[in-house]
C-alpha cells in the first residue's frame, strides 16, 4: 500500500497549514499560537481527548480505535518550535516574525502528524489507542524532558513511542533509520582561565591567559585523536572564546571559552567530561594560571530499540518501497531531545527525505511540502499495522 489516497487528496490543505506555521514561527516554550492551533485542529478532527500545557506548552491528543481490546497504546511525537534565525528564503510564506524562522522543519513535522491525526480520527481502523504528541522547545530547551517529567508516559499509558525528522539530501519519498544510537549525546562546557594581566610590552610580568587558552584548545583536540577508541566516535569543539582585554596592548587577566562535546557511547561520554576537565586544569596550572570548568550534560544519545526499528522500516517500505528505505543509515553527531522519550519507552526515530534543500539551521532552509503525504501515511499505517483491528 503506497501513500494513502485520502491523505494525498488533502495534500494541498496540509501544505497550506504548514506554510501558515512557517510564517508564524515561535521559539522554545513560547509556542502559544502554534500550540493553540494544534489543539484546535485536534478538537475539530474529533480526538477523544486533547490536553494542553503538558511540558509547559506541549499538546497531546488521544485517538481511540474502533476497538480497544488490545490495550495497546502507541505514541507519535512531533516538535513545534522554531529557531532564532533571520530567514533568507525570499518565499511568499517566509517568516513574519523578526529574528525567528522554522529552519529545521518542525513546521513540516507538526503538519504531517496533524494530517495523520485527522485520518486516524476519521477512520479509527485500529484496535488500541494512538497518542499524538506535539512538543515545544526541542531546539535546546529540553521540551521532551519537560513532557516526560510532567508524566507524559504514565498519564496516557504510552507503551511505545516513535519520532520522525526530515533529512536534507535524502530524496523525497524515502526514509532512513538504524538500530541503536542514531543521534549523539550533546554536552556543553565553559572553561574560565584566570592568570595575571598586564602590559603587552611586559609579558614576563604577566601570566598570559590568551596563550594558555590557545594551548588548552589545541590540547583538547587530543581527546578525540588519542583518548577515544578509534572504533568509537566523538566530537570536542571549542566554539567561542573571549577575554577581558579590549586593547591591543593589554594582556588579559581572564579568558573564557566554551564549546560542545558529542558522543554515542555512555563510557565515551564519561571520558570526554573527565579529560576536558583534566586538560583545562592541568594545562592552566603548568603555565601558572588557574582554570575552572562548568560541564553541563545536555541531551542523551537517541537510541532506537531493535524491534521497533525493524517494524518502522517495514512500515516505511510499505509506503515508499523497500528500495527507498535505508535500514542502516549512518549515525550522526547531531542531537535530539526525543532521546528523553526513548529513555522511557521503546521506539525509534526515523528520517524522511527533504530532497535537495538547504541544511538544517540554515537561513535558506524550507521544509519540502512534497514529503508531507509520505510522512502522514507512515504515521497512519504505523498505527493501523501495530494495532490491527479485528486481529
Amino acid at each position: 500500500m503506497p501513500v494513502i489516497n485520502s491523505i494525498a487528496d488533502n495534500a494541498t490543505a496540509i501544505a497550506e497549514l504548514r506554510r501558515d506555521l512557517h510564517m508564524h514561527p515561535e521559539i522554545m516554550f513560547e509556542t502559544h499560537r502554534t500550540s493553540a492551533l494544534v489543539a484546535e485542529k485536534l478538537r475539530d478532527f474529533g480526538c477523544d481527548e486533547v490536553v494542553t500545557g503538558l511540558g509547559r506548552t506541549g499538546v497531546v491528543g488521544v485517538i481511540r480505535g474502533r476497538e480497544t481490546g488490545s490495550g495497546r497504546v502507541i505514541g507519535m511525537r512531533a516538535d513545534l518550535d522554531a529557531l532564532p534565525i533571520v530567514e533568507e528564503t525570499g518565499l511568499e510564506h517566509a517568516s513574519k516574525t523578526p529574528g525567528a524562522m522554522h529552519a529545521c522543519g518542525h513546521d513540516g513535522h507538526t503538519s504531517m502528524l496533524l494530517a495523520a491525526a485527522e485520518y486516524l480520527c476519521a477512520t479509527r481502523n485500529f484496535d488500541g489507542t494512538a497518542v499524538v504528541i506535539f512538543q515545544p522547545a526541542e531546539e535546546g530547551g529540553g521540551g521532551g524532558r519537560e513532557m516526560v517529567e510532567d508524566g507524559l508516559m504514565e498519564r496516557f499509558g504510552i507503551q511505545e513511542v516513535y519520532g520522525m525528522h526530515n533529512m536534507p539530501g535524502l530524496p523525497v519519498g524515502s526514509f532512513a533509520t538504524r538500530e541503536g544510537s542514531i543521534m549523539a549525546a550533546s554536552d556543553d562546557f565553559t572553561i574560565h582561565v584566570r592568570g595575571k594581566g598586564g602590559h603587552g610590552a611586559l609579558p614576563h610580568l604577566c601570566v598570559d591567559t590568551t596563550l594558555i587558552a590557545s594551548h588548552i584548545i589545541i590540547a583538547l583536540q587530543s581527546v578525540v585523536s588519542r583518548n577515544t577508541d578509534p572504533m568509537q566516535c566523538a566530537v570536542v569543539s571549542v566554539t567561542n572564546i573571549s577575554t577581558d582585554s579590549t586593547a591591543t596592548n593589554v594582556i588579559a587577566e581572564n579568558v573564557e571559552m566554551s564549546g560542545t562535546a558529542r558522543s554515542h557511547d555512555p563510557e565515551v561520554k564519561k571520558m570526554l567530561e573527565k579529560r576536558i576537565v583534566e586538560i583545562a586544569k592541568t594545562t592552566a596550572a603548568a603555565f601558572g594560571a588557574e582554570a575552572t570548568v562548568d560541564y553541563r550534560h545536555g541531551y542523551p544519545a537517541t537510541v532506537n530499540t531493535p524491534d521497533q526499528t525493524r517494524f518502522a522500516v517495514d512500515v516505511a517500505s510499505e509506503i515508499s518501497g523497500a528500495a527507498n528505505v535505508e535500514p542502516n543509515f549512518p549515525a550522526g553527531m547531531g542531537s535530539e531531545d526525543f532521546s528523553f522519550m526513548l529513555n522511557e519507552r521503546p521506539g525509534t526515530m526515523i528520517f524522511i527525505g527533504n530532497g535537495d534543500s538547504a541544511a538544517w539551521h540554515h537561513p535558506k532552509f524550507d521544509f519540502n511540502d512534497d514529503a508531507i503525504p509520505y510522512g502522514a501515511s507512515y504515521w497512519s499505517r504505523l498505527i493501523e499495522r501495530s494495532m490491527p483491528a479485528g486481529g
